[in-house]
Order: C-alpha cells, then structure tokens, then sequence
C-alpha cells in the first residue's frame, strides 16, 4: 500500500499503549502502519513534529448546542457549517448535533436541517455523526436552562415523526425515567438502535434504576440537571455511579463539577465508563458578552454561561483540549485513559469504534496533533489535514 502522508515526532497514543520514536502512516484516509522511524519516505509527504507533542484520535463531542455565534436550533446550512468549522481547533473530529427543548414544528426543521447537512454539506469540517435529542422528554423539576413550555412526556409517534424527518440519525436521547409512558419508550429506544440517556431528571433511586432495566445506557450531564446524592435518599446520581451499564458524560471545566467529584467518579466509574463532553452554546470561541441560548439571555463571564434572569449556568463555552487538559489536571489519569474518555468511549457506545475512536491500522486518519500544552496544533480528517497552525 502506497503511504501519502507520514507522521513523524510526537508520542502516538494508542488504546493500550504509547508509541515513542515512532511515525505513522497514512493513505486512502487510513491508518497503514505505526513504524519504528526511518530516513525514507518515497513520495509521501513527511510532517514532522517535536517529540514533546502529542498525536491523539480526532475527539468526539456526544453533547454540543453551538459554537462561534452558531447553535443548532439556528435551523441553518451556514450554522452547521460554523460549528464544523469552528470545532476542528479543538481537536474535535465527530459530534453529535445536540438540540434543545422546542417545539414539534421547531425540531422538526431542525432535524431535517442536520440531515440534509449530513448528505450533502461541507466534508472539511468535524463530522456530524448525528443528533442528540435533549428534551423535550425531561423534568420541569430539572429543566435547567430549557424551555419549560414545551416540556413533553415521552411519546413514540411524535419522536418517530422526528427521526423520519431526521433520516434516522438520531443517535441518542435525553429524558427523564420517571415521567410518565418512560419505560415503553425506552425499550423503544433500544430496539431502534437508539442510545437512550438518563439526564434533566427528577427520578429517585428506584425510578432511576428502573430506567437503566428499560435500557438506559448513557447520562447526560452526570450531577447536572438531576436529583444527587444524599445520605438518605440517594437520587438519579447515584444510580448512575454504581451501575456499569451506564456510560457517564461529564462536563470537566471546573465549574459545572467539582474537581473532586470528578476524581471521585473516575474512582468509582472508571475511564471506560466516563466521556468527557462539552455542552458547549454559541458563545463558544467569542469570548466574554450576552448571547442568545433556545431564546433566553445569557452571559459569559470568566468562562462561566448563565441565564442573565436567574444565574443558572446554561451550557459552557468550553473546548474538548481544554476539557482534556482539565480532566489530566484534576484525576492525574493517564493518556490512554483520556483517550478513551474523548473518544474511545464516545465511539464504542455510538457503535463507530471499527473505523474510529483510537490509533490502530485499519481505522480512519481522524487525528489531532497536540502540543506539550495540549494546545492542538493539527487536526486531520480522514488523512486531510484540516486545520493547522505554525509549530
């Protein structure tokens, strides 16, 4: 096989082990070869980086709203193309196109926005891999930062008509198990391919373990948006930690959660059971200033977002390298273990870990280049270099 593209100076961090002095080849879009360095390259383009920098799989956000003044509920081609865009300097390869509690008709051109930008928008940016349904199947004791208008109990005819109009890339669903018709759509859920994720809920102990008996997999927002732990009367939050069935999304900028909770739960979890998300909104890469989230104010201020009518944090503006930097920072976990927890994990669970999700021969040229700041210095795409800058 005829390598195009060569990859030579930073540690190459794979599923199970560390690769120094050595470089890495790719054509066709996918990895060939992890090869000890030689002189030689043929035709093939060489980049070479320090050996101080870190190659890494393209990072996969399972929860993401907007970015750079764009947000999904936008409804638009030139929205979804921003975010694209705009996630490929944080390392950011896949995502899911994450909404938020609207209306029928709303979500509805939403859906049939992010499929059509699926089958034919822009092939340079991060990859939309699908969609994540946040609300409207959720709690109005947790709503958080969504709209509490528009809140629905479950209900498989209206969701169906999303996913048609979706073309069926809805991958995952945030609701809330103890609200009423749960447990039947659940299991619906599940027999439709679909990640069904406990999030936005209310549910006591009981409530929530019966959800993840339905076929509950996945939590949104692990402590945020859902009843906690208390001595007495353990919540949705607990039942979380103790169950392995349950993938944990955490969102480690150092303000939704705690860093010691975050050591706490990657103790009691364990990396193959956490994924590290954003939530990011579209204040995301603009700094601080008021911003629109689902038709609500919101102000960004010292890297928090909060509705500027009650202060409830509203998503974040965090990025995936700095939640990767946060997460080796707060746990002292290793490498292989922040592999898993941005992509590893995210790939497995949305049934994509044969071609991404980690370095190995065979799989997909997803990659970010990162600096000994974890600063991302490159960021390929199926073998394409995408986004760069000096080094």
């Amino acid at each position: 096989m005829k390598t195009d593209l060569i990859i030579r100076g930073p540690s190459i961090h794979g599923e199970a082990e560390t690769w120094k002095g050595s470089e890495l080849h790719i054509a066709l879009g996918k990895i060939q070869a992890i090869s000890a360095q030689t002189a030689l390259a043929g035709s093939a383009e060489v980049i070479d980086f320090p050996t101080s920098y870190h190659l890494i799989p393209g990072m996969i956000d399972m929860h993401i709203h907007g970015a750079d003044h764009a947000d999904v509920m936008d409804a638009s081609q030139a929205a979804l193309t921003t975010i694209s865009q705009a996630l490929l300097k944080e390392g950011t390869t896949s995502f899911l196109a994450t909404t938020m509690t609207e209306t029928s008709d709303k979500l509805l051109k939403v859906m049939a926005e992010v499929n059509e930008f699926i089958q034919h928008g822009s092939k340079t940016g991060a990859e939309i891999i699908g969609l994540h349904l946040e609300g409207p199947f959720i709690s109005p004791a947790k709503i958080g930062a969504q709209r509490g208008d528009a809140l629905l109990n479950p209900n498989i005819e209206v969701f169906e008509s999303w996913q048609k109009a979706a073309g069926n890339h809805i991958k995952l669903v945030t609701l809330a198990p103890e609200l009423e018709g749960a447990k039947v759509f659940i299991e619906h859920l599940v027999k439709r391919g679909v990640i069904a994720s406990i999030g936005h809920s209310n549910a006591n102990f009981a409530e929530a373990n019966s959800g993840i008996s339905a076929g509950i997999t996945h939590a949104t927002h692990l402590y945020n948006a859902m009843s906690g732990l208390h001595h007495s009367d353990p919540g949705a939050a607990l039942a979380i930690l103790v169950d392995q069935r349950v993938v944990a999304e955490l969102i480690v900028d150092g303000v939704h959660v705690h860093p010691e909770m975050i050591r706490f739960t990657l103790k009691v979890k364990g990396a193959q059971h956490v994924v590290l998300v954003t939530d990011a909104m579209r204040a995301k890469c603009c700094g601080e200033g008021e911003f629109d989230l689902g038709g609500q104010a919101v102000i960004v201020k010292n890297n928090e977002a909060r509705l500027k009518q009650n202060g409830k944090l509203a998503g974040s503006v965090l990025k995936m390298n700095q939640a990767l930097k946060n997460m080796l920072h707060f746990s002292h976990c290793s490498m292989q273990d922040i592999v898993a927890m941005v992509s590893g994990n995210p790939a497995r669970a949305l049934g994509l870990f044969d071609s991404k999700g980690s370095i190995a021969v065979g799989k997909l040229a997803d990659l970010v280049v990162l600096d000994e700041h974890y600063q991302v210095v490159a960021t390929l795409r199926s073998g394409k270099l995408v986004y760069s800058i000096s080094h």
